[in-house]
């Protein structure tokens, strides 16, 4: 057996105290969804420009602003050392909206790449789920150190990942569900604003109920540790041998 897949006293025997393992899932949640900080950082691009074309109704100039500030905010946590993940995938999607609104001259299909982005990862959470490898396992398994460990030697938080990727999937789809309809009736500021609106609710949601899940699930086994001290083990007995 692989250090993946053999039973540990962690996973069969003590676990954590309570409040451990519920701050261990808080801080992977917020390193893996950016926290408030990310959270806002994502929404200011989108506020900017519509906020200018709602005033002025320049494609152009609400373009380049929220393009600008999306750099600027990359640019800003460079220089203070941060993490740039969320910023720089912030940065791509405001191009992409950017870039397909100067292409079609529409105003409102700066937001259409997102709107589709959101709606497949929606669909990716939810059909993960049913087939048993859910999306939320796959990404916050590196963060918690368990990689795939849940699937085979945790049932508890499989379930648990499962729950909350089925939530995910679901928040999504209801949030683009709205927003679509909008998208052919609406115009691009009542589509704008509502896009606001609508951009932390349904992720606050999402996250609240990944944190019931996983703070009533059992820890995560810290493959890396294990690992580790399988070579040290190694090292010892070679030692010994010696």
């Amino acid at each position: 057996m692989t250090s993946v897949d053999k039973p540990t006293d962690q996973a069969v025997g003590e676990h954590p105290p309570e409040t451990d393992t519920r701050a261990l899932t808080q801080a992977a949640l917020f390193d893996a969804f950016g926290g408030i900080r990310g959270t806002v950082e994502t929404m200011v691009p989108g506020l900017l420009f519509v906020l200018i074309y709602t005033i002025n109704k320049d494609l152009h100039l609400s373009a380049i602003a929220a393009l600008s500030v999306a750099v600027i905010l990359v640019v800003v946590r460079l220089a203070r050392r941060d993490t740039v993940k969320h910023a720089f995938s912030g940065v791509f999607g405001v191009a992409f909206g950017v870039a397909f609104a100067m292409f079609t001259g529409n105003a409102k299909d700066f937001y259409l790449p997102g709107m589709i982005y959101g709606t497949g990862l929606g669909a990716a959470f939810f059909l993960s789920a049913l087939v048993g490898y859910p999306l939320l396992g796959l990404l916050l398994g590196p963060v918690f150190r368990e990689n795939l460990s849940w699937r085979t030697r945790n049932p508890g938080r499989k379930k648990a990942y499962t729950k909350a990727s089925l939530a995910w999937g679901l928040v999504f789809l209801a949030k683009y569900a709205i927003l679509f309809p909008l998208y052919w009736w609406a115009d691009t500021e009542q589509l704008g604003w509502v896009l606001i609106a609508l951009k932390l609710p349904p992720m606050v949601l999402a996250v609240y109920f990944t944190w019931i899940f996983l703070a009533k699930a059992p820890p995560p086994i810290d493959v890396f540790a294990e690992m580790e001290a399988a070579e040290k083990a190694e090292e010892e007995r070679k030692a010994a041998a010696s």
